[in-house]
């Protein structure tokens, strides 16, 4: 059973420009609010992987900015999971406009688990367990 998560936005006069029209690196912290949100609602937050002395930074991040958002439109952002690998997770965003019509943006972010001297370490067996649980491929 896949899963996804589905977490609405709604654009801030700060997170645009002068003409009223979102600046690019908004679209990667919404990336990162639907990531957030993802985590909770499969029941393993960023907060439970730091006490395990791990963290997820990003690694690397891609955004394909297909059309435009503006102030005050609410955005739909949907997160999945890729794969998770032995010490990596990707994650992978779409953002779509109030109605699911148009899709805005669409990228995936890859995140390195390490642990707190940044030393790269192996997922944790809570993140992995989700890979059978949700159908989500090991990459390997």
């Amino acid at each position: 059973m896949p899963v996804h998560n589905i977490t609405k936005v709604r654009v801030l006069f700060a997170d645009t420009d002068a003409m009223g029209v979102v600046y690019h690196t908004n679209y990667i912290r919404w990336f990162e609010f639907g990531r957030n949100e993802f985590m909770r609602q499969i029941g393993v937050s960023y907060t439970e992987v730091a006490k395990l002395g791990l963290n997820l930074p990003l690694i690397k991040v891609s955004c394909n900015y297909l059309k435009f958002a503006m102030y005050d439109q609410l955005l739909t952002i949907e997160t999945r999971f890729d794969y998770i690998k032995r010490a990596s997770i990707r994650f992978n965003s779409r953002i779509w406009d109030e109605n699911g019509e148009n899709l805005i943006a669409e990228g995936y972010t890859i995140h390195a688990c390490t642990n707190n001297e940044g030393r790269i370490r192996r997922i944790p067996k809570l993140l992995l367990d989700l890979t059978d649980k949700y159908n989500i491929s090991k990459g390997e």
